[in-house]
C-alpha cells in the first residue's frame, strides 16, 4: 500500500519505537481510534506497556526483536529519538517510519541539529562544534562571553551541559566534560521561552498549534502557558518559523520547536523535538485535537485534525519530588476539587526527584486563574 494512502483500521497496527509516558499517550489514543499498538520498549522500564495492545520488551540492538517488531506492525513511530540509527533505518525499510530516519537523526544530535538550522537559514544561537580543548579555547575567544557547552549526544532536560562565564581553563574544562563531541552555544539573555507544535501530514499540509510559555523548574519543564502572554506578531511568527522546520526536515508527524524570545522581540530556535513534546501536553484537554491523536493521523495518513485552542490552559508537571516517598503519591483531593483541573498520571511505580511522573491541565476562563490554581497546588505538593 501507498504511503501517501491513510492505512485504516481495523487492519492498522500502529509500532511505537519506545515505551515511556508518551508512548503510552499514543497508545491510549490509538485506542479512542480503533487502531492497535505494538510497543517495542527497548528492554527499559515502560510504562505505556499498560496500554498497548502488544508488546516487545527486548533491546534495541536485538536483531531478532526488530525482526519481530517490522512482522507485526503496518506503519512504525518513535517516542523518543535516542534510537540507533540502524534501528531506525531497518523498520523504514521494512514497513514505514514516520518521521523519517533523517528527520529523527538530525534531531538527536546538538550537532548535526545546529548545523541543519544554520544550513536553512533558521533563526539559531551562534555555536561551535567542540572536539578538543584547543577546540574550545578557540571558540571560547571567538565567543567572548558567557556560553553553554552541551554534549553532542543524549543531553535533555539539563543533562549533559555546563554553563561557561568565558574566563574558565579550556583545558580543565574539556578534561571534566567526558564527551569525545559537544557544541558550545551563546548564553542568550531572553525575555521567555516559547515552544509551538507542529505537524505536517502525508499531504504535506502542515498545521501549528498556539506558542506555550514555558517555565522550567531544575532545568525541566514546569508549566506551560497557554496561549503565551506575546504580541499576535510574535506568535504569528514562531508558528512561521515551526512550519519551515518542519518543510525543512520533510517531516511527517508531530514536533516540538523550542524557541528564545529575546527582549527586542525577535525568535531563536533553540531545541527540535521529533516527537509529542512535554509542552504539548496541554493539548489533551484544551484543543480540538490532542498532540498524540494528530500524530497517528500524520502516521496513518488520515486528514491532520483541528488544532484550535478551546480554552486558556496552563499545564503543570508533576515530578517525583511532590510525593509522600517512592511509591507514595501527593493528596489529589484537592486537584479533584478545583473541579476544572484534568490529572494525568503516567504509571511510572517509583518516584525519584526530578521523574516525570504526571501532569495536570488546569483549565479556565482566563490564565492568570489558571496558573494562581496551579501554583497553589504545586505548593501545597511541595510544602
Amino acid at each position: 500500500m501507498s504511503s501517501s494512502l491513510p492505512i485504516h483500521a481495523p487492519h492498522c497496527v500502529v509500532g511505537v519505537i519506545g515505551g515511556g509516558q508518551l508512548g503510552r499517550m499514543i497508545a491510549l489514543a490509538a485506542r479512542q481510534m480503533g487502531v492497535r499498538t505494538v510497543i517495542w520498549t527497548g528492554g527499559l522500564e515502560a510504562p505505556a506497556v499498560e496500554c498497548a495492545d502488544e508488546v516487545i520488551d527486548k533491546p534495541f540492538d536485538d536483531s531478532l526483536a526488530l525482526k519481530d517488531f517490522c512482522s507485526r506492525v503496518t506503519v512504525a513511530t518513535v517516542e523518543f529519538e535516542n534510537i540507533p540509527r540502524e534501528t531506525l533505518e531497518t523498520v523504514a525499510k521494512c514497513t514505514g517510519l514516520y518521521p523519517s530516519p533523517y528527520a529523527i537523526c538530525i534531531c538527536q544530535n546538538r550537532e548535526r541539529e545546529k548545523n541543519f538550522l544554520r544550513e536553512n537559514n533558521i533563526p539559531h544561537t551562534w555555536f561551535a562544534v567542540i572536539s578538543s580543548a584547543a577546540d574550545l579555547a578557540a571558540a571560547m575567544k571567538e565567543l567572548n562571553g558567557p556560553g553553554v557547552l552541551k554534549t553532542a549526544d543524549f543531553g535533555y532536560d539539563g543533562k549533559g551541559q555546563v554553563k561557561l562565564e568565558g574566563d574558565e581553563d579550556p583545558e580543565k574544562i574539556w578534561a571534566a566534560f567526558e564527551a569525545p563531541r559537544a557544541v558550545l552555544e551563546a548564553w542568550v539573555p531572553f525575555e521567555k521561552e516559547l515552544s509551538v507544535m507542529a505537524a505536517r501530514g502525508a499531504d504535506g499540509v502542515t498545521v501549528t498549534y498556539d506558542p506555550a510559555e514555558n517555565r522550567h523548574r531544575h532545568h525541566i519543564l514546569d508549566v506551560s502557558i497557554v496561549p503565551a502572554r506575546v504580541s499576535p506578531a510574535v506568535a504569528l511568527e514562531a508558528a512561521a518559523i515551526a512550519r519551515r522546520v518542519a518543510e525543512a526536515l520533510d517531516y511527517r508527524g508531530i514536533l516540538g520547536v523550542e524557541f528564545f524570545l529575546k527582549s527586542d522581540g525577535s525568535l531563536l530556535v533553540n531545541e527540535i523535538a521529533p516527537r509529542p513534546h512535554n509542552s504539548g501536553h496541554h493539548t489533551l484537554d484544551a484543543c480540538v485535537t490532542s498532540q498524540f491523536a494528530q500524530q497517528l493521523r500524520a502516521v496513518i495518513g488520515l486528514p491532520l485534525g483541528s488544532t484550535r485552542l478551546l480554552t486558556p490552559v496552563v499545564m503543570l508537571n508533576l515530578l517525583g519530588d511532590m510525593w509522600q516517598d517512592e511509591t507514595t503519591p501527593p493528596d489529589w483531593l484537592p486537584l479533584f476539587e478545583d473541579g476544572e483541573a484534568h490529572l494525568h498520571l503516567y504509571g511510572k511505580r517509583h518516584a525519584r526527584g526530578r521523574r516525570k511522573m504526571g501532569h495536570a491541565n488546569f483549565i479556565g476562563a482566563t490564565t492568570e486563574s489558571n496558573l494562581a490554581r496551579a501554583k497553589a497546588l504545586k505548593a501545597l505538593w511541595l510544602a
